[in-house]
This record gives C-alpha cells, structure tokens and sequence, in this order.
C-alpha cells in the first residue's frame, strides 16, 4: 500500500495552497469538503477521468490544503481548515466566499 504525504503544518506555504486553489476543479473540491465534510474520492461528479481527478486531490493534498486517509478501498478527504485558518487567518473563507459568487456556466456546482 501507498502511503500518502501530507506536509507538516510548518511546511505549508501560501503559495502552495493559492497554486491548488487557482484551478476550478480543485475550487470545486474545495467548496464540497467546505460544506459538506470528509467525502470520499468516489462522492464526487466532476466529468473527468478519474486520473485526473487523483491529479487534482494530490495537487490539493501536498499543498496542505487537504486531508487524505485511507479506509478499506476508499480515500476519504477533508479539508485541513484548522490548520489553513491558523497559517493564514481568513484566507480560507474569503476565496470560499468568492468563488460561492462565481458560478461556472458550463458546468453546475457540486455545493447548492
């Protein structure tokens, strides 16, 4: 079995974390674990293929931006805002708040 890296909360960078949240896609995963909470990889309907969509949840894991664990065959994925909040105070809401207001007309949001 793998094992996934996850960076220590020192090492988070915000630039790390802008970089991962400045791709739609990884917004959108974002969004969901914001509102939602842990979901696995499987929860979500995004129309890609699904090694891309592993891409975008180890863009988001290494940055630090996400929490990835491991039960039976499912990852399971939430979102390190405790720890985002605490390097960065109000970074997390304020993109969250904004890309609420940014709809994407192509495709619909996953969070209603």
């Amino acid at each position: 079995m793998k094992l996934l890296c996850h960076p220590h909360p020192k090492d988070i960078s915000l630039a790390g974390v802008l970089y991962a949240l400045g791709d739609p896609i990884r917004l959108e995963i974002v969004k969901v674990l914001a509102v939602k909470g842990e979901q696995p990889c499987s929860g979500f309907d995004l129309g890609i293929a699904k090694s891309t969509m592993s891409h975008h949840f180890r863009v988001l894991r290494e940055s630090g931006a996400i929490y990835c664990r491991k039960e039976g065959t499912q990852h399971l994925n939430s979102l390190r805002r405790q720890e985002l909040d605490e390097l960065f105070p109000g970074l997390l809401d304020a993109i969250l708040q904004a890309a609420s207001k940014m709809r994407s007309p192509q495709k619909k949001s996953l969070v209603s």
